[in-house]
């Protein structure tokens, strides 16, 4: 199931407020407009889960996260979440409390006959103190599916909710009975009320993409922290996958929770809950891998889904193949220069180590200043690739004069060779002449491929024709599975190996096709400022180029008892 998740160190889901909202929203709460109008509303394991790891506290009762991300194809039901979690933070038991001893009881305070008895440990829950609750808006005249639902509940009849007395309910603005209000808003008038608000949900906010609409996001979300420590706010975004180079909210939130992940920014100082699902399909004529993919893009929402009527769109010649992906398979699609497809990628992932004294090759590419220097190795026996470092700018101030430690970059290459059976090493030279001259003295007689006799490390990507032929090699193996890369998506996994596996799927992701001489393709960033880094990238192509040398030459095995390496 292709999942990533982002969530704080300690973070422990017997420990959260979510499930007493998740109680609350199934007795409270309906849908809203559309089919199923009117019927109770029931949540799954994913969909629980999601609600339980937002309202997760640490060992003080404070929540871990200021911010959630929830990323789903269309039709998943987002807003409908978003709106019953804009009622639950309005009305229901949405802060902290103290612990509770075991057996005692929260019951609705308007006598509704909702009642939760909390186990020992559990955290209890009270309303908000004076709740402001923001539902945003793209476009003026709209109050958009949150609202919608929020309205419904409050007003129909049958809802349990509208009969709490004191609501005040209007089309553009509900008071609530103990003061506070719910109301929907646009970019023209987000910053109006002066930053009262305790919660926020911006639906969709992959078409957050206008100067306009991104104004209105770092507003709000500004506005959030002049409220007091007690009020404790924060914030929902709902969204399905962005389109690339939009510069959208949807996609720097997707850049962040990516910083967050790979280590680029302390988590310490990031306050974000981030939970993005999607469907890998690389060959969408394969009818039964695309019903594969919209089932693991959809999830527990596939309950109320039509499986073929989304199969019948992707083959509906009036649509847009690569909207699909995006809407449906919630993928992410790809520029039209992309050197790498993102779900052919996916597919060679695998959750494996390499393990100590294997038998691998070296890549190796560097700078200094602004973009990244990174060491992988491959496996010689199969192709398997693992990023051993990745050095990079980190993100804010902490980037401000940073410079690549290059103790540390020696230290790793002397500890690859250490740790490893090493039959290979090529590194791109420039800015490394140094370092590269100094590990042929020290490793290079032991290396049985080399680049060239004289200089066995240095591989110089600036030749159009071998650099060409290299890539190539690269992205056909990618095709075929003939090469794979570590990665995990588990957020709990352990390995800093399998943690450090984003950051090469990022750097391969980022690659751009780029004319190199006159006849020729190589790779490059998006554009030569963008902080997008592709080094990694081109580390793992000159340890795969490498590992083929060493194939090519029979090196593919050592001997048990002398640990020398043999042809066979």
């Amino acid at each position: 199931m292709p999942r990533a998740i982002v969530r704080a160190p300690g973070h422990d889901r017997s420990r959260s407020l979510g499930w007493l909202s998740i109680a609350w929203m199934e007795y409270f709460v309906v849908h809203g407009p559309g089919d199923v109008q009117g019927m109770p509303v029931r949540h799954g394991d994913e969909y629980t889960g999601f609600v339980v790891d937002c309202y997760g506290l640490d060992a003080d009762g404070r929540r871990f996260y200021d911010s959630a991300f929830f990323s789903r194809p269309k039709g998943c039901d987002k807003s409908g979440l978003g709106a019953r979690l804009a009622l639950f933070e309005a009305l229901g038991p949405a802060r902290f409390d103290g612990w509770a001893e075991g057996g005692e009881v929260y019951r609705d305070p308007w006598g509704l006959g909702f009642e939760y008895v909390y186990e020992a440990g559990e955290p209890m829950g009270r309303p908000v103190s004076v709740p402001y609750i923001r539902i945003m808006a793209t476009e003026e005249g709209q109050t958009g599916n949150v609202f919608d639902t929020v309205h419904f509940n409050l007003t129909d009849e049958a809802s349990l909710l509208s009969s709490i007395p004191g609501l005040d309910v209007g089309i553009t603005r509900i008071n609530l009975p103990d003061g506070g209000e719910i109301t929907p808003s646009t970019a023209s008038s987000s910053s109006k009320d002066g930053g009262k608000e305790t919660w926020v949900c911006f639906d969709e906010t992959h078409l957050y993409n206008t100067p306009e609409l991104r104004r209105m996001y770092a507003t709000v979300t500004r506005n959030l922290r002049k409220r007091k420590r007690l009020a404790e706010p924060w914030y929902l975004e709902t969204t399905t996958m962005f389109a690339p180079g939009q510069d959208s909210v949807a996609e720097r939130t997707y850049e962040e929770a990516e910083a967050i992940r790979d280590g680029r920014k302390k988590r310490g100082r990031a306050r974000l809950m981030y939970d993005h699902r999607w469907g890998e399909c690389p060959d969408l004529k394969n009818e039964d891998a695309l019903r594969a993919a919209l089932i693991d893009a959809y999830g527990d929402a596939m309950e109320w889904m039509d499986l073929e009527a989304l199969v019948d769109d992707f083959y509906d010649t009036r649509n847009d193949s690569a909207d699909g992906r995006r809407y449906f398979l919630n993928s992410r699609t790809v520029a039209s220069n992309a050197w790498m497809d993102p779900d052919a990628w996916a597919l060679c992932r695998r959750d494996e180590e390499i393990a100590p004294g294997e038998l691998i090759t070296l890549g190796f590419d560097g700078s200094i200043k602004d973009d990244a220097t990174a060491l992988c190795a491959c496996r010689v026996s199969d192709g398997h690739l693992m990023l051993l470092g990745v050095w990079e700018k980190p993100e804010g101030a902490e980037g401000e004069g940073w410079q690549v430690d290059r103790n540390a970059v020696d230290s790793a290459v002397a500890r690859a060779f250490d740790t490893y059976e090493v039959c290979g090493f090529y590194g791109d030279p420039p800015h490394w002449q140094d370092y590269i001259d100094r590990w042929t003295r020290d490793f290079g007689d032991d290396l049985k491929v080399r680049a060239t006799q004289k200089a066995p490390i240095e591989w110089w990507t600036n030749r159009p024709t071998a650099m060409e032929a290299s890539l190539n090699r690269f992205v056909e193996a990618v095709d075929a599975k003939e090469l794979s890369h570590a990665e995990s998506l588990d957020p709990d996994v352990s390995s800093e190996y399998l943690q450090r596996g984003a950051r090469l799927t990022r750097h391969v992701l980022n690659a751009r096709r780029r004319e190199m001489g006159r006849n020729h393709m190589g790779i490059g960033k998006e554009h030569a400022k963008s902080p997008k880094k592709i080094d990694a990238a081109m580390a793992a192509c000159l340890a795969y180029e490498c590992r083929a040398d060493a194939v090519a030459a029979g090196i593919t095995k050592r001997k048990k008892k002398t640990g020398r390496l043999v042809a066979f």
